[in-house]
Parts: C-alpha cells; structure tokens; sequence
C-alpha cells in the first residue's frame, strides 16, 4: 500500500479500506487471517518488533507484545477473504499514512513468501472516507461488522434475510471482525481495539437495524 499524500486531519475518525489485486482470495487459512490481525496489533506502535528474531510466537503472546505508543485509534476492523475494512482515526501526525503502509508491508512480506508471490497484494493506494458526524459515526461502527453478512446471507444487500437472528449470531461470533469484542468476548484480539474509542460506541444501533442502511452504505462505496 503506497503512502497517501493527502493529509488526514488529527482527531478524525476515516473508514479506510481496500481489496486483493484482481479480487484474489487473500485470507484462506485461519493462519492468514491471524498474521494479519497480528499485524494489526503490532503495526500500531512507535516501537520497532522483529518477529522474526522470536521463536514460534504465539498468536496470544504477539498480541501482547510492547509496541511504544499508538499510531492510530483502532474503532474497528473487518476481514473478508479478499478485503479489509478499518476505523481509523488519526491521533498522531502522519498516524494513518504510516500504520497502513507499515501493515501492508508487514503482510505482503508474509503473503509473497507464502505463495511464492512477487508484487502489491493489496490495491494501492488505500481509499478512505471521512466520517465527520457523530452521529453516523455510530452508524459506520456497525456497517463494518455487517460485511461478513454476505458470506452467511447472499442477498442481504438486496433486502433479503431469510433468517435475521441466526444471521445476527453468526456476526457476533465472525472471529475475524471486532464485533465479538464489542459483544464482550475475552479473546487476545481484544488489545487490537482503542478502549476509549470503544467506550464512544456504546449508542451504536443495533445490528439488524443497520441492515438497510449498510447496504445502502456500500452501494456507494467504490471497493
């Protein structure tokens, strides 16, 4: 992911997102799934940490690791098999740019040794969008822990749920989102999240009456 030269404004909260590279399935093993929240963790730091250096770390100890002080509020993440939403907001000067050139560093390195790869796996640069209303803000919370939806309920976009509360269960169970976290899950992904940002979120909508407006949300999304 290559560095942005639009400036971010600090204290502003940005939905940042991109996918794969001809839309490729990215995260196909639980492994690729956790090296990327790994990523996510360990990437959020002033503080230089070389895995590599480490014998077989485990998913929980790297999840704990010090890392020096924040780059960026982490409000919440999503991962789907061939893209990544985050809730950003920018904290530090140039926060947003570096955490996410770190992360895509972190994981194409990971990624291209993995699959005998050469190259961008992600489409750079990342887009975003600015979320300057409070009151939406609690919105986009939600309409990022709705996108596994579509791998449970094909048309939710379109309308159709055939069963809402079994759809309802099986988000806030998605390992892969941070909505087990905000349901109150104790799992080591819960170091990923900004408390305090999380403690913003507390008036967020409930899940299914975001539905609609989440597939309105991103219809207008380009991805």
């Amino acid at each position: 992911m290559a560095y942005r030269r639009e400036e971010f404004a600090f204290n502003e909260w940005y939905h940042c997102y991109t996918r794969s590279i001809d839309k490729n399935v990215v995260f196909e093993t639980e492994q690729d799934y956790e090296r990327f929240l790994q990523a996510l963790y360990i990437c959020n730091g002033n503080r230089t940490i070389r895995r590599g250096a480490m014998y077989s770390p485990s998913h929980e100890r790297l999840l704990s690791l010090p890392r020096g002080n924040p780059l960026v509020s982490i409000g919440a993440y999503c991962l789907m098999p061939n893209h990544f939403h985050l809730l950003l907001q920018e904290i530090t000067d140039g926060g947003i740019s570096t955490f996410m050139q770190k992360l895509g560093t972190s994981f194409s390195m990971y990624f291209n040794v993995k699959r005998q790869h050469v190259g961008n796996v992600f489409i750079k640069p990342f887009r975003s969008k600015r979320i300057d209303d409070d009151a939406y803000l609690q919105y986009v919370v939600q309409y990022i822990h709705l996108n596994p939806a579509e791998l449970f309920e094909r048309e939710w976009k379109s309308g159709y749920v055939r069963n809402i509360g079994s759809l309802e269960q099986k988000l806030k169970t998605y390992r892969y989102s941070s909505l087990p976290d905000y349901e109150g899950a104790k799992r080591p992904e819960n170091s990923i999240l900004d408390a305090d940002a999380m403690s913003m979120f507390e008036k967020r909508p409930a899940l299914r009456d975001t539905l609609i407006g989440a597939a309105e949300y991103y219809a207008d999304l380009p991805l």
